[in-house]
């Protein structure tokens, strides 16, 4: 059995890492194959995660859901499902919709696909601008009477729309971008959570990559992987992270962890964080990153680390939905 944490003010235990399923559907990444994608879902499981992100739109038809289904129904009441609501695809192009309408049936969409007559997370994917955040929070609320959504959570909101949420429905899970590189909710949105006993659940741990270290100095990209379009991985700062990437790998190498490893086990004893979403679209990735859940890094680690990354300088960076 590992490690486990509480979701907010509910019941539901959660492992530290989850495993997030943006990447299995191959949108963004490349060398992805249904198959692999699968493989990859039940190598989390078999690690010991019981966690799974997905939402409504992780696939122009709904793959990353219907993917959780399909591998995980027969042990559907040993895992905890997040999904998500208020973001669709219209010619593969990102369509925003967080009407009150649209999200009670992007539920039932999502229950079908994931062949399921709950989940146990639902987040607002993001605040849709013409929608009151409180509006898109009671539909959700009305979800939660209904049995179909267990708690509720915003992803990609400021300490406003948290605010406002939390008002008209009881939020129990917040989820922004946090890593090494990217601690910007360090600064109101972390101790706004930690004040109102909400999750933390981060995404980007590994920066997309990034901090896995898999990545050569060298490395040119495929015209298809989204990632080259963020200034984390051009230019200079592409060059002061391997700078930085060297250092942990040194740091990990003294410990006998790998990079991945050492990275999600910093992000997930940070305090106030809940639990890191680590993507993945091979088995053997993930299968890597849960070895994080069982060890823990001594302080005086843990100081060094942070040094690395005062050294490190501030980044250039951008967020992302």
């Amino acid at each position: 059995m590992q490690p486990r944490r509480r979701l907010g003010k509910t019941n539901i235990e959660i492992t530290p890492v989850a495993m997030g399923c943006w990447p299995v559907t191959g949108i963004t990444s490349v060398d992805v194959t249904r198959e692999r994608s699968e493989a990859t879902i039940r190598a989390a499981f078999d690690a010991g995660i019981n966690f799974f992100d997905t939402a409504y739109m992780y696939g122009y038809d709904g793959e990353s859901e219907k993917m959780i289904g399909d591998v995980l129904g027969g042990v559907r009441d040993e895992i905890v499902i997040a999904t998500k609501c208020g973001l669709h695809w219209e010619n593969k192009v990102s369509v925003s919709d967080a009407s009150p309408e649209r999200i009670i049936a992007e539920c039932d969409e999502s229950l079908r696909r994931l062949n399921t007559d709950r989940v146990e997370l639902y987040y607002l994917h993001a605040p849709d601008p013409q929608v009151p955040v409180a509006e898109s929070a009671g539909a959700i609320s009305e979800l939660m009477q209904a049995g179909k959504v267990l708690a509720a959570g915003l992803s990609n909101g400021s300490v406003d729309e948290l605010a406002e949420f939390h008002a008209a429905c009881p939020l129990s899970a917040y989820q922004p971008h946090y890593n090494m590189l990217q601690r910007e909710i360090e600064d109101f949105q972390l101790p706004w959570c930690v004040e109102n006993s909400v999750s933390t659940m981060v995404y980007w741990p590994l920066m997309k990559g990034l901090l896995a270290g898999k990545l050569a100095r060298n490395h040119q990209f495929d015209p298809k992987d989204g990632r080259q379009k963020y200034p984390m991985f051009q230019g200079d700062e592409w060059k002061k992270n391997h700078d930085f990437i060297d250092r942990l790998r040194e740091i990990a190498g003294g410990l006998g962890r790998s990079l991945p490893e050492l990275v999600v086990n910093w992000t997930i004893q940070r305090p106030g964080i809940t639990s890191a979403l680590c993507g993945a679209k091979r088995p053997e990735q993930i299968a890597e990153t849960a070895n994080a859940l069982t060890w823990e890094l001594p302080a005086e680690v843990i100081s060094e680390i942070d040094q690395a990354i005062v050294d490190r300088g501030p980044t250039v960076s951008r967020g992302a939905v």
